[in-house]
């Protein structure tokens, strides 16, 4: 990697930072491209660069958590399900000020809803409503219901400051999903 990419990858990493670090302070629609500026010691030119406008960086944002998220679903979509929830947890905690922001910002319900759209994703292949106990039950009822429990633990995890570790949760939601599915 040439010293011109990593400059590029810090600046970018340090916009990011500060539109995070700003959001936990205030509303969204109250944050000006100056401010992101300010905090990430960068030029608003250099913002300009790499995003069209603070709705750019933000949808940007969330699209690469999201696609990190898909990523580690992909590689752990042979365990079972507390495995596979400890990943996302272990990715939650070290990510906390993104998900705790999103999560708990008014001015980001898109990715409240896209986080939700996530996990019903994830969760297509693994609900049986063609026999057993789900036999019968719309399909996306029963991955809204799964998804939506989903988001609202995780979201009263961050809302709470983790009260437990990523090994507990894994675990308790593992468990609760088996119990559904």
């Amino acid at each position: 990697m040439s010293k011109v990419d990593r400059r590029i990858l810090k600046s970018q990493e340090a916009i990011k930072k500060a539109v995070i670090e700003l959001m936990s302070e205030k509303n969204f629609d109250q944050i000006t491209l100056q401010e992101i500026s300010d905090r990430a010691n960068v030029s608003r030119r250099t913002i300009y660069l790499h995003y069209m406008d603070k709705f750019d960086l933000l949808d940007k944002l969330i699209k690469e958590h999201i696609n990190l998220l898909r990523e580690l679903a992909e590689s752990s979509s042979d365990m079972d399900f507390i495995d596979g929830n400890l990943i996302w947890f272990e990715y939650f905690e070290h990510n906390y000020l993104f998900f705790s922001t999103m999560l708990t910002s008014k001015g980001a319900p898109s990715f409240r809803r896209q986080f939700l759209e996530f996990v019903m994703d994830g969760l297509k292949g693994e609900v049986n409503i063609n026999e057993g106990k789900n036999h019968g039950i719309n399909e996306e009822l029963i991955l809204r219901f799964i998804a939506g429990a989903y988001v609202e633990i995780v979201e009263w995890w961050f809302t709470n400051g983790m009260p437990y570790p990523p090994k507990f949760m894994a675990e308790q939601v593992g468990i609760l999903i088996e119990r559904i599915v």
